[in-house]
This record gives structure tokens, C-alpha cells and sequence, in this order.
């Protein structure tokens, strides 16, 4: 048997571990990143404060990318939330992968956010 009983408790048990050390400030927020079997979410987040400072989802982007593959609307996704942290003045970040492998999807989004400006 292995370490973890189930995937998505191993996951959160990542998350949890990496929660530990990596924090969000009003200058540099934490970017996270969930991922279901349909859609991505992303958030910007001042832990200082505790609260959301920008957030994108591609739920909203159902109608319009229709035929599009769930890697490119996570690209879009991660366009969407660099957008709205430039406008916010931001433009550095931490990135919190939220557990989840850097590859596919969450890949997809992080380097659309370096695109859209964002360093981290």
C-alpha cells in the first residue's frame, strides 16, 4: 500500500505542507491554483490580510471555448488572472501549485501567467 490512501488526499496533504511555508503578501500575493476534472480556478490571495485580491475561473469561458482542450482554456485562465494583477499593480507573485504536479494544465496556466507579466 502506499503512503497516501487516495490521490486527492495525498494532494492535500502536499498543499497542506506547502501551505506551511509559502505566504501571500499585498506586494507579492499567492497565486493558487485548483483543478477539477472540468475546470481550473485560480485566485490571487493576500494572507496578511486574508482575503481574495483577483480570481478567474474558466467557467465563464464554457460557451466560448466549446471545442478548445481543457490545457488551452487553463492557458486562458492564467491570461485572465495575470490581466487582473496587472491592473491591480502587481507584478510579482508566489506561485502555490495547490499539490498538484507542475504539468499539463497547472504548466499550461503558470506560463501563461509569466507571459501576461508576472514574475515568480
Amino acid at each position: 500500500m502506499g503512503r497516501y490512501s487516495t490521490r486527492s488526499s495525498g494532494r492535500k496533504l502536499r498543499h497542506i505542507r506547502v501551505r506551511k511555508k509559502v505566504v501571500g503578501t499585498a506586494e507579492r500575493p499567492r497565486l493558487t491554483v485548483f483543478r477539477s476534472s472540468r475546470q481550473v480556478y485560480a485566485q490571487l490571495i493576500d494572507d496578511s490580510l486574508g482575503h481574495t485580491m483577483a480570481s478567474a475561473s474558466s467557467l465563464p469561458l464554457k460557451e466560448d471555448y466549446k471545442e478548445a482542450t481543457k490545457t488551452n482554456t487553463a492557458a486562458v485562465v492564467g491570461k485572465n488572472i495575470a490581466e487582473a494583477a496587472v491592473k491591480l499593480g502587481v507584478s510579482r507573485i508566489v506561485f502555490d501549485r495547490g499539490g498538484y504536479k507542475y504539468h499539463g494544465r497547472i504548466k499550461a496556466l503558470a506560463e501563461a501567467v509569466r507571459e501576461g507579466g508576472l514574475v515568480f
